[in-house]
């Protein structure tokens, strides 16, 4: 998705730049254009192909819950898990900031990893929680 946020391209166009199949980035796209993540923004018929160039709706995409990776969850038995966690006291602004840079970073990972070629690579789901520990319905003390 990241190849197609800036300017619109054909799959073939993000095949040749991710080293990927035409075929397996033209199937990746029709997924992405079913969830709604891409559009078809212009087609150009080019000697007797028709072109087709799509583009991100968006640079940075956020799911409820029943939409995140499934490879995320608990139960999910992975060969390898890591996880970190810490607590912190942020302003609304701060917690803002925070989920900006998270994104960003990574954002970073996800281009370094199309970019890679030649080694044996395994695929990773990476999620990052901003959690309150305040309750969804805690009244802070106030009358209901």
């Amino acid at each position: 998705m990241k190849q197609l946020f800036e300017e619109p391209k054909t799959a073939k166009q993000v095949a040749t730049e991710l080293d990927h199949t035409p075929g397996n980035v033209h199937y990746h796209i029709k997924k992405l254009l079913e969830g709604e993540l891409l559009t078809l923004v212009e087609e150009r018929k080019v000697g007797g192909v028709m072109e087709k160039y799509y583009q991100s709706v968006a640079g940075t995409f956020y799911a409820p819950d029943e939409a995140r990776d499934p490879v995320l969850r608990e139960s999910f038995d992975s060969d390898h898990t890591t996880s970190l966690m810490t607590r912190v006291e942020l302003t609304t602004s701060e917690r803002d900031q925070m989920q900006e840079e998270f994104a960003d970073f990574l954002e970073k990972w996800v281009e370094r990893s199309t970019k890679a070629v030649g080694e044996a690579r395994q695929e990773y789901s990476v999620g990052i929680n901003i959690v309150s520990t305040k309750p969804k319905y805690e009244t802070n003390g106030e009358d209901d």
